[in-house]
């Protein structure tokens, strides 16, 4: 390992995060019972400007007077290009931040972003006398977010989460498409013509290197990365393959646009029975390896080593995560 030790982020049981708009509070406590492990009070794209203050003194109210239970409650403020951005943090900071955890930080595009909430936050506790200190997410949603995410991963000590935002993102770069996340058909390849002249297409995912990109700044920052929407609530099975690819590069949550996908971002995002057993397998024969004087082992025709003991670590720490949340 690298001499730099990597500072982690608190273990915050993250799988799905709710977005709940702040102008329609009669949605709020439908949210609270959930099973979501984030909510995010949204004031920005959710919420039109005209109803922007009211949505406001909406969340100042919920967070105060909902039991949201053991839930990690985030409120997404308005970017930083509007005159709506600081009263969202001043106000709602100061009349209901015993119970925030978390502000998400639209569009990031640079450090100095990060910089900039972090001052204005900063002071709003130091004058309120809040004890906890609130946390960063932090969405990479436009080229100039992505070309300084490595940056913005590593501007404050308040950072936890990057966020994949798929629909900005795709309007920044002037992406062919106008669906929120999933696949597209022409991101394709084009097999070459078999002996019989047949040709096969396979389609890619398209956002698949941006995505990665944000995992490698998350982790090599101590951050939770997350996938973002998927806007087709009717589609099931396009959301589960759209979390499973995310997870399966690194991210460890998702977002729920709709209540219908709190529990299979929750089923993607955790690790499943036999591969939690097998994670316990793994180290329970690399401690008798140890034991013998060994520093690999064969489990079930497979080697093992020092590595696997990390891959095991991660998968039966979430485990834990899970059932003590």
């Amino acid at each position: 390992m690298s001499f730099h030790p990597i500072e982690q982020a608190p273990g915050r049981l993250n799988r799905s995060e709710l977005a709940v708009p702040g102008s329609q509070p009669q949605m709020f406590e439908k949210a609270a019972d959930s099973d979501a492990d984030v909510i995010f009070l949204d004031l920005e794209d959710a919420v039109a400007p005209d109803e922007k203050l009211q949505a406001r003194k909406n969340i100042i109210k919920a967070l105060n007077e909902i039991d949201w239970g053991k839930k990690s409650m985030s409120i997404r403020i308005n970017g930083l290009d509007t005159h709506y951005m600081y009263r969202d943090v001043v106000d709602i900071v100061e009349q209901a931040g015993e119970r925030l955890d978390l502000i998400m930080i639209p569009k990031v595009g640079t450090a100095a972003d990060v910089y900039a909430v972090d001052m204005l936050l900063t002071q709003v506790e130091d004058a309120t006398g809040l004890k906890k200190r609130i946390g960063f997410e932090h969405i990479i949603e436009t080229a100039l977010g992505m070309q300084n995410v490595h940056e913005i991963a590593a501007a404050s000590k308040r950072n936890e989460s990057l966020h994949f935002g798929v629909a900005d993102y795709a309007a920044s770069m002037r992406a062919r498409t106008t669906v929120i996340g999933g696949v597209n058909e022409h991101y394709s390849v084009l097999t070459d013509p078999d002996g019989d002249g047949n040709r096969q297409t396979h389609w890619g995912d398209m956002w698949h290197y941006a995505i990665s990109r944000m995992v490698v700044a998350a982790r090599a920052n101590g951050l939770r990365p997350l996938d973002g929407p998927f806007g087709d609530f009717s589609d099931p099975d396009g959301f589960k393959a759209a979390a499973y690819r995310a997870a399966v590069i690194g991210c460890e949550g998702k977002w729920a646009i709709h209540p219908s996908q709190i529990a299979l971002a929750n089923e993607v995002m955790s690790p499943s029975k036999d591969e939690v057993d097998r994670a316990e397998r793994i180290l329970k024969a690399m401690a008798e390896a140890e034991a013998a004087g060994k520093g690999a082992v064969s489990l079930d025709g497979r080697l093992i080593d020092y590595a696997s003991i990390r891959q095991a670590e991660v998968l039966v720490e979430k485990a834990k995560q899970i059932s003590a949340g």
